[in-house]
Protein backbone atom coordinates (compact mmCIF):
# COMPACT_ATOMS: atom_id res chain seq x y z
CA UNK A 1 0.00 0.00 0.00
CA UNK A 2 1.39 3.80 -0.92
CA UNK A 3 0.70 6.47 1.11
CA UNK A 4 1.33 9.66 0.49
CA UNK A 5 1.58 13.32 2.53
CA UNK A 6 1.46 16.52 0.15
CA UNK A 7 1.03 20.29 1.32
CA UNK A 8 -0.91 21.62 -2.17
CA UNK A 9 -1.02 25.13 -1.03
CA UNK A 10 -4.00 25.93 -2.11
CA UNK A 11 -6.27 22.84 -4.09
CA UNK A 12 -7.47 24.92 -6.56
CA UNK A 13 -4.09 26.62 -7.42
CA UNK A 14 -2.87 23.18 -7.57
CA UNK A 15 -5.46 20.63 -8.89
CA UNK A 16 -4.18 19.69 -12.24
CA UNK A 17 -0.79 19.06 -10.51
CA UNK A 18 -2.23 16.77 -8.18
CA UNK A 19 -4.30 15.26 -10.59
CA UNK A 20 -1.79 14.19 -12.68
CA UNK A 21 1.02 12.80 -9.72
CA UNK A 22 -1.99 11.24 -8.65
CA UNK A 23 -1.73 9.12 -12.13
CA UNK A 24 2.33 9.07 -12.38
CA UNK A 25 2.79 7.87 -8.30
CA UNK A 26 -0.62 5.98 -7.86
CA UNK A 27 -0.97 6.46 -3.93
CA UNK A 28 -3.60 4.60 -2.34
CA UNK A 29 -3.75 7.09 0.48
CA UNK A 30 -3.39 10.60 0.01
CA UNK A 31 -3.19 13.29 2.77
CA UNK A 32 -3.44 16.61 1.65
CA UNK A 33 -2.64 20.25 3.91
CA UNK A 34 -2.98 24.00 2.96
CA UNK A 35 -6.21 23.29 1.05
CA UNK A 36 -7.57 26.97 1.73
CA UNK A 37 -11.19 25.68 0.72
CA UNK A 38 -14.19 25.52 2.75
CA UNK A 39 -15.87 21.76 2.32
CA UNK A 40 -17.88 22.31 -0.35
CA UNK A 41 -15.38 24.11 -2.87
CA UNK A 42 -13.20 20.65 -2.56
CA UNK A 43 -12.57 19.41 -5.79
CA UNK A 44 -14.63 15.92 -5.38
CA UNK A 45 -15.24 15.14 -8.51
CA UNK A 46 -11.71 15.15 -10.04
CA UNK A 47 -10.45 12.98 -6.90
CA UNK A 48 -13.69 10.97 -7.39
CA UNK A 49 -13.24 10.06 -10.80
CA UNK A 50 -9.55 9.36 -10.00
CA UNK A 51 -11.02 6.54 -7.58
CA UNK A 52 -10.75 8.11 -4.13
CA UNK A 53 -13.24 7.71 -1.34
CA UNK A 54 -13.13 11.37 0.11
CA UNK A 55 -13.01 13.23 3.48
CA UNK A 56 -12.10 16.82 4.02
CA UNK A 57 -11.85 19.28 6.74
CA UNK A 58 -11.74 22.49 5.14
CA UNK A 59 -11.72 26.44 6.06
CA UNK A 60 -12.44 29.07 3.90
CA UNK A 61 -8.79 30.87 2.64
CA UNK A 62 -6.50 29.10 5.25
CA UNK A 63 -5.55 25.85 6.59
CA UNK A 64 -7.58 22.93 5.69
CA UNK A 65 -6.62 18.99 5.10
CA UNK A 66 -8.06 15.90 3.25
CA UNK A 67 -7.78 12.23 3.01
CA UNK A 68 -7.98 10.46 -0.17
CA UNK A 69 -8.68 6.81 0.58
CA UNK A 70 -9.37 4.16 -2.40
CA UNK A 71 -10.33 2.25 -0.08
CA UNK A 72 -13.21 2.59 2.45
CA UNK A 73 -13.22 4.95 5.24
CA UNK A 74 -14.93 4.09 7.88
CA UNK A 75 -14.80 6.62 10.50
CA UNK A 76 -13.45 10.34 9.99
CA UNK A 77 -12.71 12.63 12.75
CA UNK A 78 -11.95 16.22 12.03
CA UNK A 79 -9.98 18.57 14.95
CA UNK A 80 -7.27 17.31 17.37
CA UNK A 81 -8.25 17.13 20.33
CA UNK A 82 -7.39 19.04 23.68
CA UNK A 83 -9.05 22.38 22.71
CA UNK A 84 -12.61 23.11 21.71
CA UNK A 85 -12.32 26.62 21.28
CA UNK A 86 -9.65 25.70 18.94
CA UNK A 87 -11.45 26.69 15.01
CA UNK A 88 -8.58 26.07 13.13
CA UNK A 89 -8.56 23.07 10.36
CA UNK A 90 -5.78 21.73 10.98
CA UNK A 91 -6.19 17.85 11.96
CA UNK A 92 -8.24 14.81 9.92
CA UNK A 93 -8.21 11.16 11.13
CA UNK A 94 -9.50 8.45 9.32
CA UNK A 95 -9.83 4.66 9.69
CA UNK A 96 -9.72 2.42 6.58
CA UNK A 97 -10.82 -1.28 5.87
CA UNK A 98 -7.73 -2.88 4.31
CA UNK A 99 -7.52 -6.74 4.00
CA UNK A 100 -7.48 -8.28 7.13
CA UNK A 101 -7.71 -5.12 9.85
CA UNK A 102 -7.71 -1.16 9.38
CA UNK A 103 -5.22 1.14 8.99
CA UNK A 104 -5.50 4.13 11.26
CA UNK A 105 -4.50 8.03 8.74
CA UNK A 106 -4.02 11.26 10.19
CA UNK A 107 -3.90 14.23 8.07
CA UNK A 108 -1.95 16.96 9.80
CA UNK A 109 -0.92 20.37 9.36
CA UNK A 110 0.91 21.99 12.36
CA UNK A 111 0.82 25.74 12.97
CA UNK A 112 3.93 27.72 11.36
CA UNK A 113 4.83 29.43 14.77
CA UNK A 114 6.58 32.54 13.24
CA UNK A 115 7.10 35.02 14.47
CA UNK A 116 8.51 33.12 17.47
CA UNK A 117 8.19 36.43 20.12
CA UNK A 118 4.64 35.89 19.97
CA UNK A 119 1.17 34.17 20.56
CA UNK A 120 2.00 32.58 17.43
CA UNK A 121 4.58 30.01 18.49
CA UNK A 122 3.01 29.58 21.93
CA UNK A 123 -0.14 28.35 19.57
CA UNK A 124 2.57 25.86 17.48
CA UNK A 125 4.00 24.33 21.44
CA UNK A 126 0.66 23.90 22.44
CA UNK A 127 -0.76 22.53 19.41
CA UNK A 128 2.19 20.10 19.31
CA UNK A 129 1.81 19.11 22.98
CA UNK A 130 -1.73 18.58 21.80
CA UNK A 131 -1.13 16.19 19.14
CA UNK A 132 1.69 14.57 21.15
CA UNK A 133 -1.20 13.85 23.50
CA UNK A 134 -3.49 12.24 21.10
CA UNK A 135 -0.38 9.78 19.63
CA UNK A 136 -0.14 8.31 23.30
CA UNK A 137 -3.27 7.89 23.00
CA UNK A 138 -3.61 6.26 19.77
CA UNK A 139 0.06 4.08 20.29
CA UNK A 140 -1.95 2.36 22.85
CA UNK A 141 -4.54 0.69 20.50
CA UNK A 142 -1.48 -0.93 18.78
CA UNK A 143 -2.80 -0.75 15.10
CA UNK A 144 -0.91 0.12 11.92
CA UNK A 145 -1.32 4.05 12.74
CA UNK A 146 0.22 6.79 10.07
CA UNK A 147 0.63 10.38 11.20
CA UNK A 148 1.35 12.15 8.13
CA UNK A 149 1.56 15.97 6.93
CA UNK A 150 3.11 19.55 7.50
CA UNK A 151 4.65 19.22 10.40
CA UNK A 152 6.60 22.61 10.31
CA UNK A 153 9.58 21.30 12.40
CA UNK A 154 13.37 20.55 11.00
CA UNK A 155 14.07 17.56 13.26
CA UNK A 156 17.90 18.35 12.66
CA UNK A 157 20.85 20.03 11.21
CA UNK A 158 20.80 17.64 8.21
CA UNK A 159 16.96 18.56 7.19
CA UNK A 160 18.03 22.27 6.32
CA UNK A 161 20.69 23.57 3.73
CA UNK A 162 22.11 26.32 6.10
CA UNK A 163 21.35 25.57 9.86
CA UNK A 164 22.98 28.87 10.63
CA UNK A 165 20.22 30.76 8.44
CA UNK A 166 17.21 29.05 10.34
CA UNK A 167 18.90 28.86 13.93
CA UNK A 168 16.24 31.86 14.80
CA UNK A 169 12.98 30.79 12.91
CA UNK A 170 9.69 28.88 14.33
CA UNK A 171 11.03 25.66 12.16
CA UNK A 172 14.25 25.30 13.87
CA UNK A 173 14.14 26.53 17.27
CA UNK A 174 15.50 23.71 19.98
CA UNK A 175 11.59 23.95 21.76
CA UNK A 176 10.06 22.70 18.19
CA UNK A 177 12.78 20.17 17.99
CA UNK A 178 12.10 18.80 21.49
CA UNK A 179 8.34 18.33 20.55
CA UNK A 180 9.13 16.35 17.40
CA UNK A 181 11.61 13.89 18.91
CA UNK A 182 8.70 13.79 22.04
CA UNK A 183 6.61 12.25 19.27
CA UNK A 184 9.74 10.03 17.97
CA UNK A 185 10.49 9.02 21.24
CA UNK A 186 6.47 7.62 21.91
CA UNK A 187 7.81 5.02 19.61
CA UNK A 188 6.72 6.61 16.49
CA UNK A 189 9.26 6.21 13.46
CA UNK A 190 10.14 9.03 10.97
CA UNK A 191 9.92 7.12 7.51
CA UNK A 192 12.11 8.74 5.42
CA UNK A 193 14.89 8.44 7.97
CA UNK A 194 14.05 4.92 8.84
CA UNK A 195 14.78 4.71 4.65
CA UNK A 196 17.47 7.01 3.99
CA UNK A 197 20.45 8.52 6.50
CA UNK A 198 21.18 10.96 3.23
CA UNK A 199 22.02 14.75 3.62
CA UNK A 200 19.97 17.11 1.40
CA UNK A 201 16.70 15.40 1.55
CA UNK A 202 13.84 18.41 0.94
CA UNK A 203 10.71 18.64 1.02
CA UNK A 204 10.10 22.29 0.87
CA UNK A 205 11.74 25.15 -1.17
CA UNK A 206 10.58 29.32 -0.35
CA UNK A 207 9.27 30.75 -3.48
CA UNK A 208 11.31 33.85 -2.78
CA UNK A 209 15.37 34.25 -2.76
CA UNK A 210 16.07 31.60 -6.11
CA UNK A 211 15.99 29.09 -3.15
CA UNK A 212 14.92 25.85 -5.43
CA UNK A 213 17.21 26.90 -7.85
CA UNK A 214 20.01 27.12 -5.17
CA UNK A 215 18.22 23.66 -3.68
CA UNK A 216 18.06 25.60 -0.55
CA UNK A 217 15.49 23.37 0.86
CA UNK A 218 14.36 21.80 4.45
CA UNK A 219 12.50 18.66 5.05
CA UNK A 220 9.19 19.85 7.25
CA UNK A 221 6.60 17.15 5.51
CA UNK A 222 6.70 14.06 7.48
CA UNK A 223 4.80 10.47 7.81
CA UNK A 224 5.48 9.08 11.54
CA UNK A 225 4.71 5.46 11.83
CA UNK A 226 3.63 3.55 14.58
CA UNK A 227 5.55 0.02 15.64
CA UNK A 228 2.99 -1.72 13.86
CA UNK A 229 3.91 0.32 10.39
CA UNK A 230 7.16 0.85 10.66
CA UNK A 231 7.60 -3.19 10.56
CA UNK A 232 5.66 -3.17 7.33
CA UNK A 233 7.88 -0.45 6.00
CA UNK A 234 9.10 -1.60 2.47
CA UNK A 235 10.17 2.28 0.68
CA UNK A 236 10.08 5.70 1.32
CA UNK A 237 10.31 8.68 -1.22
CA UNK A 238 10.48 12.47 -2.07
CA UNK A 239 8.55 13.41 -5.03
CA UNK A 240 11.09 16.01 -5.82
CA UNK A 241 10.50 16.65 -9.70
CA UNK A 242 7.15 18.24 -8.42
CA UNK A 243 8.76 21.31 -7.37
CA UNK A 244 9.69 22.17 -10.97
CA UNK A 245 6.82 21.55 -12.53
CA UNK A 246 4.47 24.47 -13.56
CA UNK A 247 2.53 26.36 -11.09
CA UNK A 248 4.36 24.25 -7.81
CA UNK A 249 3.64 24.43 -4.57
CA UNK A 250 6.57 25.41 -2.35
CA UNK A 251 6.27 21.80 -0.89
CA UNK A 252 6.45 18.64 -2.71
CA UNK A 253 4.84 15.05 -2.05
CA UNK A 254 6.39 12.28 0.31
CA UNK A 255 5.10 8.89 -0.08
CA UNK A 256 6.04 5.39 1.84
CA UNK A 257 5.01 1.71 0.44
CA UNK A 258 3.85 -0.59 3.58
CA UNK A 259 3.46 -3.99 3.01
CA UNK A 260 -0.01 -4.21 4.24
Amino acid sequence: MRIATFNVNSIGQRIEALRHWIKEREPDVVCLQELKCVDEAFPRGVCGDLGYNIAVHGQKTYNGVAILSKFKIDEAEARLPGDRSDEQARYLEAVISIKGGVLRVASLYVPNGNPPDTEKYDYKLAWMDRLIAHARERLALEEPFVLAGDYNAIPDERDVHDPDLWAGDALFLPRTREKYRALTHLGLVDAVRAASDDPGLYTFWDYQGGAWQKNNGIRIDHLLLSPQAADRLVDAGIDKVMRARGKPSDHVPVWIDLNL
